[in-house]
């Protein structure tokens, strides 16, 4: 399959008065064309900061891309003028932020900020505008569209609100969306509108997607392949199937324990105690080794390599080593 974009050892740090924090510590991704891709993990573990890279919105200072390269089509976006991200981003490359009632400017119609972007990225005229926006209202579910271009967002519902957004960043036809938390501020009927929305707007346009959430619910019905975000590194990588069906990170394991589950009556969730690491000072090894039930001595002072379990899972931990598989088989028989 065609990559479109290809994240290699990506490093993002954040300079602050108690010291310097290494939000994101070596991640190394892939989202090939017309697929949807999810980032899920525990606040704070580097998905937005990931997001925000890709989109060079990282403010600097404090923050920067310290190391790494973000490829789009081949071409290093770290590299470029401000000027030239701003030919990237909403055009090729757009976004979708995590709380509707702050995406959208309170002082301006929908229309004006649905054609915006148009008239700003692509020679067109006001009428081709307004009925471009016509027809993107149409595509996510906007009923009366002509009505609703006169409107400010407070006439607007949360979930009609998020909506807009989605039509906003998707107006000048973008080959990569980026979808941070989409779902966060709706209820579970809305969340589940907007997911079909997202099913159907990529069925429409073949737009591929990097879905960002920690809802894993969400990520079981869209996902094609699912990346799990630890502590500024991605431990665990594979397809929806592999991830849900055969997870081996133990971090991976407890979030899925941790997800109510409708097959089963009477049992309890198991959360994962502990918290995650100060990234001001990351641990040598596994960041997950305070929290695992499974910890070795080796796991708090080496970093796994990875195992590449199949052609699409890969897994950094070491109970995937082949001593640590003989010590627990030992231990299971006696």
């Amino acid at each position: 399959m065609e990559k479109i974009l290809e994240v290699n050892d990506l490093h993002v740090t954040f300079t602050t008065y108690g010291g310097t924090v290494k939000a994101v510590r070596g991640v190394d991704f892939h989202v090939n064309k017309g697929e949807t891709l999810a980032i899920v993990g525990e606040s704070g573990c580097g998905k937005s900061v990931t997001a925000n890279a890709i989109m060079r919105l990282i403010p600097d200072p404090p923050g920067k891309i310290s190391n790494g390269t973000i490829l789009f089509h081949g071409k290093n976006v770290t590299t470029n003028t401000e000027r030239e991200m701003r030919s990237i981003r909403g055009v090729d490359i757009s976004m979708i932020f995590q709380d509707p009632m702050t995406a959208l400017n309170p002082t301006l119609t929908i229309g004006t900020q649905l054609m915006e972007g148009l008239r700003q990225h692509q020679s067109i005229s006001a009428n081709a505008a307004k009925q471009r926006a016509l027809e993107m209202l149409e595509l996510v579910g906007i009923p009366n569209p002509k009505e609703r271009l006169k409107q400010y967002p407070h006439q607007f519902s949360g979930g009609m609100r998020q909506r807009v957004v989605i039509a906003i960043a998707l107006i000048c036809e973008p080959e990569l969306l980026i979808a941070d938390e989409p779902t966060t501020a709706l209820d579970v009927t809305i969340q589940a509108q907007i997911i079909e929305l997202f099913e159907n707007i990529q069925a429409a346009t073949g737009v591929s997607i990097i879905l960002i959430t920690h809802d894993l619910g969400v990520v079981a019905k869209i996902a094609d392949r699912i990346v799990v975000m630890y502590a500024g590194k991605i431990i665990e990588e594979g397809t929806r199937r592999e991830i849900f069906y055969n997870p081996e990170h133990p971090y991976t394991k407890g979030l899925l324990n941790s997800v109510p589950r409708l097959d089963i009556k009477g049992e309890k969730l198991t959360p994962i105690e502990g918290t995650p690491p100060d990234l001001f000072s990351p641990p040598k090894g596994c960041p997950f080794t305070a929290r695992c039930p499974y910890a070795m001595e080796v796991c708090a002072n080496v970093y796994p390599e990875a195992t590449n379990l199949s052609d699409t899972h890969n897994v950094d931990c070491w109970l995937q080593d082949k001593r640590a598989k003989q010590l627990l088989e030992a231990t299971t028989v006696r």
